[in-house]
């Protein structure tokens, strides 16, 4: 099952650019779809990669982090996150994202997932890193961010995933994956 070769049955017929900003790109694709008839499919491209952190303590507490968010009007708990440049090392782009967003640092770092966000609509591809043997600093927000910082126990955070109380697909991936490997003795 792991990396499964198939091949594509998806025909593209040709492609334009749509929209464009510095973060996002939108495609608009003629295709053949794969029963071999004409449609179309967009695709939205980014040029950063999705980071989240998962920090812990020695005491298993975890930090969210809080902040209105505009394209889905409505308020969201987050592991610390943010876009890391496609030509940067993911594991910078995590070190920074944290102590922008936490104030924190870390010594040790574990790369513990990758997933693609969205798959069927979005080529956005997303790492999660657990920080430990944390330190703490000052935050350095960035202008489009409004945040509140929470610390509470792994499995409360956890117990937020599984009530709906945290919906972001980062976060509930990274958090649900922390808590099976600590569970498994494999972190």
């Amino acid at each position: 099952m792991k990396n499964e070769k198939a091949q594509n049955p998806w025909k593209k017929i040709e492609g334009k650019e749509v929209y464009n900003n510095p973060w996002i790109s939108v495609e608009e694709h003629q295709v053949l779809n794969p029963s071999g008839n004409e449609g179309i499919y967009g695709k939205v491209h980014f040029k950063n990669k999705a980071i989240g952190i998962v920090p812990l303590d020695k005491e298993m507490n975890t930090w969210l982090v809080g902040q209105y968010r505009y394209t889905l009007d409505e308020y969201s708990w987050e592991i610390p996150m943010g876009g890391g440049p496609l030509e940067d090392d993911i594991l910078s782009s995590a070190q920074r994202e944290l102590k922008e967003e936490t104030g924190l640092s870390a010594k040790r770092w574990d790369n513990i997932l990758r997933i693609h966000t969205s798959n069927s609509a979005t080529d956005e591809e997303g790492f999660v890193f657990v920080a430990r043997e944390l330190t703490q600093g000052e935050t350095e927000f960035e202008e489009t961010e409004d945040l509140k910082i929470r610390k509470l126990k792994l499995e409360d955070a956890v117990r937020l995933v599984m009530n709906n109380e945290i919906t972001d697909s980062l976060s509930i991936a990274g958090l649900l994956k922390t808590k099976l490997l600590i569970d498994e003795g494999k972190l």
